[in-house]
């Protein structure tokens, strides 16, 4: 795990406003499933090939803990212009590649316009929803994962 987190994060590319955006996007989206979404973001990989490193990320996150193995994990190493979705188990038993497909395409199309927060607000919100037909919110649900962005 060494080197996997820095001590002092770099300042942030999205204001405290889209901070708020970002994190209200991902409570909304959670309105609709029990599925967990987090949001990481960090400038480099650090030399890991991007889903490795966010394969790294998910599990010192401890997101592969989740009662039903439903979380997602978008990471975004920005210096590098990479992203990377990635979802636990549970979910890969159910959802279709035209899930992450269509994800990724969202993301995409968003970032290459320059809208960095549009894009991942409109992503995390189309998660929540995909992910209600297999995971829906119930009335006793748990939020298991902090909702707030990641900054690496």
């Amino acid at each position: 795990m060494f080197g996997l987190f820095k001590s002092k994060p770099e300042p942030s590319i999205f204001s405290q406003e889209e901070l708020a955006r970002l994190k209200a996007a991902i409570q909304a989206a959670e309105q609709f499933t029990s599925g967990e979404i987090r949001l990481v973001v960090e400038r480099r990989t650090n030399g890991y090939d991007v889903l490795d490193r966010a394969a790294l990320v998910f599990k010192r996150l401890k997101m592969h803990e989740t009662a039903e193995r439903n979380a997602v994990l978008i990471y975004m190493a920005y210096g590098e212009r990479l992203f990377a979705i990635l979802g636990d188990k549970g979910i890969h038993e159910k959802v279709t590649q035209d899930f992450w497909n269509q994800l990724k395409h969202t993301m995409h199309g968003q970032f290459s316009q320059g809208k960095l927060c549009d894009g991942l607000c409109e992503a995390i919100l189309t998660c929540g929803q995909s992910l209600q037909a297999h995971f829906p919110h119930q009335s006793d649900d748990k939020n298991e994962l902090s909702d707030d962005v990641v900054m690496l």
